[in-house]
């Protein structure tokens, strides 16, 4: 199932899923207030839920509830996650995005997979347009898959870490490359220069249907990232030095995992403009248009303001 979050023509926010290509379920509508209202509600209760809608298909025989998808806005299919944490997880990305400042890789990085938190109170979604912060001018995006948490533990092994995830979504890390290269100076990482915005969509797709593309512990899933319908960015997901299972490891040592966080796997190999060059490509100006694509999980676009 791909699960959504949109807004009606009276305003309201739903969340429900995508019936088919053209249109969408408010799931709250649909099973008569059973169901949900919003996508994070749905999280933490989504094993009964799951079970209802694939016991109770008989609520969506009237077509009650369902929606054209011309008639309705995508929002971030979950808008206010409870985490972002954000790994480092693609080997190619950091060896040359390293290489173009003159740093060779540091060991500690093949020890364990590393990530930041980022501002999951500033999530964006499909179409949704992105403001350059005012004291950038190296604005850049970044072509990454996410994991959306489905059940709550800590302590999870890389080999049980798949029953904690719900599903996958495209996942861009907007940067602030200038105010990132300063602050990053002083040894504490990523912050400001992330803090602005993070897109996430256009939909979760559960990981049952990825299954298909499943080779050993990771996915082929091919990435690519456009701007202005130029492409600058392709990539696999198979390529992930890290897998998520390794990833949700590290997250959870220690610290207990909550359904709605957010873990991302940090760039793939030529998914910036910070690895390409500004040779390949200029910083983002106002008036670009990104679209990230990512086999199975759809495409995400947004335009810079």
């Amino acid at each position: 199932m791909k699960f959504v979050t949109f807004q009606k023509k009276d305003g309201s926010l739903r969340a429900g899923w995508m019936k088919n290509k053209d249109e969408v379920i408010d799931m709250y509508e649909a099973s008569n207030g059973i169901l949900p209202k919003d996508m994070l509600s749905f999280l933490e209760n989504h094993l009964f839920f799951m079970n209802y809608i694939a016991t109770e298909q008989k609520f969506l025989i009237n077509n009650h509830g369902v929606y054209p998808l011309q008639a309705v806005e995508l929002k971030a299919p979950l808008p206010q996650p409870k985490s972002l944490r954000d790994f480092y997880a693609f080997e190619e990305h950091v060896k040359v995005a390293r290489g173009n400042r003159g740093l060779e890789m540091v060991p500690e990085w093949y020890e364990m997979p590393v990530f930041y938190f980022s501002n999951h109170l500033a999530i964006r979604g499909p179409n949704e347009k992105i403001a350059r912060p005012k004291k950038c001018q190296w604005l850049d995006y970044e072509l990454e898959i996410a994991c959306v948490i489905g059940k709550e533990g800590s302590d999870i092994k890389a080999e049980n870490a798949d029953e904690y995830i719900f599903g996958y979504c495209i996942l861009n890390d907007w940067s602030a490359r200038d105010l990132q290269r300063k602050e990053m100076k002083v040894g504490l990482g990523p912050a400001k220069g992330k803090d602005f915005a993070t897109s996430i969509g256009p939909y979760i797709v559960t990981k049952d249907e990825l299954d298909p593309y499943l080779i050993e512990n990771r996915y082929d899933l091919r990435m690519t990232a456009s701007v202005n319908g130029i492409q600058l960015s392709e990539g696999n997901m198979r390529e992930i030095y890290y897998s998520f299972g390794e990833m949700i490891e590290r997250a959870s040592e220690g610290v207990t995992l909550y359904p709605g966080e957010i873990i991302g796997s940090g760039t793939v190999g030529s998914g910036c403009i910070l690895e390409l060059g500004t040779d390949v490509h200029r910083w983002l100006e106002p008036g670009d248009e990104v679209e990230l694509e990512i086999a199975a999980l759809g495409v995400l676009k947004n335009v810079i303001i």
